[in-house]
């Protein structure tokens, strides 16, 4: 899944000093590009003038409609952009109109900062990833009836219910927060890790901030808005041409029917073509490649052997038929995937370690001493950073605590959410969680690759195989899977957000205070979102539903695999299976060796999600990378600049439509027309009966 994509790196440069060169010929080169002396004339503001009532009114907002995004796009695809950009660049236009309207009445009292732009953003993706990390779209759904039914599965079951969807997110989503608190002068000051993603999101605030940036942001803020208004009334417009299924413009056979019933078409929607101008031009390419190889090659093969590989009155979403080659055959790519980049980034991360460490040794410096006389000179911005970064210590006594209470009160308490999870599955998560938590935050800061993911699948294997089939073991392992990721991606979430605020001077207690805030949100929103989505479509989860819940399939398949083994495997799939996954490692290791060549070799993880689903929103991603490309041919400058705003607009506009949407739904106001393409035979069949 491309949870972190590149589309915030297209815009986030560094700011720079403006001040001519010339004029300061005798300062050295270091302080004449120097950003905090840009900002030097500001006082920053304590921790607690940070965290201001606006600046969590405005998270609220942004929550309510980043929420809904994701919780769209994990309910669709599952691909999830960073929409750290969008995040950064509503928070400054929410509380820069907010603050001039009182600055002109006279009663501004503070005013706006890049720090408290940074506790924004903060409480905003911390909240929205809650709709991911959540696993409304993976592992708690794929516990439900509706998705066992497509693995004929009648047994371990647990349907949504937003009571103790809340409740699970309480006691799981705080852990990871409190688990890397201790090492965050370790990953941010002694081994000074890049952290590509909150660095580029502090460039981007700081940015915001100079007079130069502000008047961009107020360009992009406007161009933001003009493709949010378009896009909204687009997926209003299409709505009224969907009366039933396989009806409106999400089904227009733009390629042909031949090709659309292999879901090759382009199907209008205006957020995945946003999201392709977002993701990496790799991922698109690797998505359609995918969907080639599976869709235009592989299935029509296979149905051929209908009969002879799987039984020919198979129902279509069995796992017994074709659908068990779709959902085993991604799962084996993925995992061949997972466990290649996992040991990639353990590697990396021991390798990154063991240097650090030898070099602090060379240096006969303490990580804790950074004032000593042998420490190589900091910059002028480096030392106001430290400084800043160290002055707002947040206790180890505090966190240690705060771990081993909510341990043990989610100990205490989830076994009675899931019988399945005994106490002492829990408590083996929780032992060997802080270990992987820092090795997921110390990879990602040099990587910018988190693996909650796959340590969640791990989770699911061990915890399922553990249980057994006669235990409940795809209940149990599911549930140790939303255990185990969420308090591994919180921590990974937390470090890059102190780097992001080690950058924009934000104080570290306003950091962990803000995360802590969003987090919470993020439980109780996120459950509500997805509550209104699951009562609105009754075919929420189908195949062939406008949301398919795509992981969800995959993560039931995953525990089913881990608790009963290869049994439940139609005939060949299992070799088939065996071939992907080693074609993952083996593309993978391809991809390293050959440098910077290997940037052009396809992403197995990306190219698996489309065994499911089908090419189409590929189509709709290569479109928004074919815009994008030809807009920096055109105009580079401009597509730098503006490119991540029109992509967020369109993001925007089509995921919030989905809040009117599922508001029609629940009132039961159907679409009063169905747009429906036939072939010309089966129009004149039709012509014939109603002539007759």
């Amino acid at each position: 899944m491309v949870q972190n994509g590149d589309g915030d790196r297209v815009e986030n440069e560094d700011a720079r000093d403006e001040h001519d060169p010339n004029q300061k010929g005798l300062k050295l080169e270091e302080e004449e590009i120097s950003l905090e002396r840009v900002f030097e004339s500001q006082a920053v503001p304590s921790w607690r003038n940070q965290l201001t009532v606006r600046a969590f009114v405005v998270s609220l907002v942004l929550t309510v409609l980043f929420c809904f995004i994701v919780m769209k796009l994990n309910l669709t695809t599952g691909i999830i952009p960073s929409l750290n950009v969008c995040a950064g660049l509503l928070g400054f236009f929410f509380v820069k109109t907010w603050t001039k309207f009182l600055e002109k009445s006279g009663l501004l009292q503070q005013p706006f900062t890049r720090q408290e732009n940074t506790v924004i953003q903060t409480c905003v993706v911390a909240s929205s990833g809650i709709a991911f990390s959540g696993g409304f779209g993976s592992y708690l759904f794929g516990m439900s009836e509706r998705i066992a039914k497509q693995s004929s599965d009648n047994t371990n079951i647990k349907n949504p219910g937003l009571g103790w969807y809340i409740g699970f997110l309480f006691v799981v989503s705080f852990l990871g927060l409190f688990s890397v608190v201790p090492l965050r002068k370790i990953m941010i000051i002694d081994f000074k890790l890049t952290y590509p993603s909150g660095t580029a999101t502090a460039h981007l605030i700081n940015s915001f901030h100079t007079p130069q940036g502000a008047k961009l942001a107020k360009k992009q803020v406007k161009t933001l808005g003009k493709f949010f208004t378009f896009s909204f009334l687009w997926s209003f417009f299409k709505w009224f041409y969907k009366a039933a299924d396989n009806c409106g413009f999400a089904s227009f056979p733009s390629l042909g029917l031949k090709a659309y019933k292999y879901k090759f078409y382009f199907d209008f929607s205006a957020i995945y073509v946003g999201v392709g101008m977002i993701c990496p031009y790799i991922i698109n390419i690797s998505l359609l490649l995918g969907g080639i190889l599976s869709w235009g090659i592989m299935w029509p093969l296979i149905e051929k052997k209908k009969g002879d590989w799987y039984p020919a009155n198979e129902k279509e979403s069995s796992m017994h038929g074709l659908q068990g080659y779709k959902v085993f055959i991604a799962i084996a790519m993925i995992l061949g995937d997972g466990l290649y980049n996992f040991f990639k980034v353990l590697s990396h991360t021991l390798s990154g370690m063991y240097h650090q460490i030898r070099d602090k040794q060379r240096e006969n410096v303490l990580p804790v001493d950074q004032t000593s006389s042998s420490s190589p000179k900091l910059s002028y911005d480096e030392h106001r950073r430290t400084q800043l970064f160290l002055k707002d210590q947040i206790p180890t006594w505090f966190a240690v605590s705060g771990y081993v209470v909510i341990a043990a009160i989610s100990i205490a308490t989830l076994p009675h959410i899931f019988n399945e999870l005994k106490w002492y599955y829990v408590l083996v998560i929780y032992l060997i969680a802080p270990t992987l938590a820092f090795c997921n935050a110390y990879g990602c800061g040099l990587t910018d690759w988190s693996l909650a993911s796959t340590y969640g699948k791990l989770a699911i294997f061990t915890i399922g195989a553990w249980a057994g089939a006669a235990h409940d073991g795809v209940l149990a392992g599911l549930a140790a899977c939303g255990v185990m990721m969420n308090i591994v991606s919180t921590a990974s979430d937390l470090t890059q957000d102190f780097k992001t605020g080690y950058l924009t001077l934000a104080s570290p207690r306003a950091m962990f205070v803000s995360q802590i805030i969003g987090t919470a949100m993020g439980c109780i929103i996120s459950p509500c979102v997805f509550w209104i989505f699951y009562n609105a479509f009754d075919d929420l989860g189908s195949p062939k539903s406008e949301y398919p819940a795509p992981y969800a399939v995959i993560y039931r398949g995953m525990a089913k695999l881990g608790v009963e083994g290869f049994s439940s495997l139609p005939k060949n799939c299992l070799l088939l299976c065996y071939i992907f996954f080693g074609s993952a490692i083996v593309v993978n290791l391809i991809k390293d060796l050959l440098g910077k060549i290997g940037r052009y070799i396809p992403y197995p993880m990306a190219m698996a999600i489309p065994f499911i689903l089908g090419p189409y929103f590929a189509i709709d991603m290569c479109v928004g990378s074919l815009i994008l490309f030809v807009w920096e041919k055109i105009n580079k400058a401009q597509a730098d600049a503006y490119g991540p705003a029109v992509a967020s607009g369109l993001i925007c506009g089509d995921g919030i439509w989905t809040l009117p949407d599922s508001i029609l739904a629940l009132a039961k106001v159907e679409p009063p027309i169905c747009m429906k393409f036939l072939s010309r035979a089966t129009n004149a069949r039709v012509d014939g009966f109603l002539g007759s």
